[in-house]
């Protein structure tokens, strides 16, 4: 999405067909999902170092870790194509000009001359599954965490531990904090608050990313 943004910024010409559009609605959907459960597995991983450090190799092999990570990208990428699924069965008219920096399934569907009820149904049950559950795990890992963190002794113990959580904090914080408000609460009246909170998590989200 960003070249694109980049490109829509320097150039007239700022036209895509629909092939492209549906592609990077599906791509923009499926990894910012699988983003949601990667960062959930992460927020796992800094509870298995700081609570049970001794059996971090064990409980985080390498075995471990790759099923995490093939769980979060097949289910990110099957969670989207439900949608592109259901997208792809309406019918699209009007000026076909989407009204967003990039081709965002929000946006797409404005442009359907059908009724769109059980699309946004289903958006708003996948942000449940991938932005709630992933965030309650998250909580529960740092609510422990925190506990763990508070019964060190040594204050440099403590600052390596908060200093291993900070950025994951900060991206996670960003990235479900946004996702929420744009997916889970949407608002015509939002829209061009909806533009500058995608930057943040297209632009600003890979840069904080640990």
């Amino acid at each position: 999405n960003v070249p694109m943004i980049l490109a829509n910024l320097v150039n007239q010409n700022r036209t895509i067909s629909f092939v492209p559009c549906i592609m990077q609605t599906f791509l923009h959907a499926g990894l910012g999902i699988t983003e949601c459960l990667i960062l959930a597995a992460m927020a796992y991983d800094r509870f298995v170092a700081i609570c049970h450090p001794l059996q971090y190799t064990v409980r985080m092999s390498w075995r471990v870790c790759t099923v995490l990570a093939a769980t979060s990208w097949s289910c990110g990428f099957i969670m989207a194509l439900i949608d592109m699924i259901l997208l792809l069965r309406l019918f699209f008219c009007g000026s076909g000009e989407v009204d967003h920096l990039f081709c965002e399934i929000l946006s797409v569907l404005k442009l359907a001359c059908v009724d769109t009820w059980i699309n946004n149904v289903v958006i708003v049950a996948v942000s449940m599954i991938a932005l709630v559950g992933p965030l309650c795990l998250m909580l529960i890992s740092y609510t422990r965490i925190v506990w763990a963190i508070l019964h060190i002794q040594s204050k440099d113990g403590r600052r390596k531990a908060f200093s291993t959580c900070s950025s994951h904090l900060c991206v996670a914080g960003l990235f479900f904090g946004i996702a929420m408000v744009v997916y889970m609460v949407p608002s015509k009246q939002r829209q061009e608050q909806e533009k500058i909170l995608s930057l943040f998590y297209c632009l600003f989200n890979p840069l904080l990313n640990p």
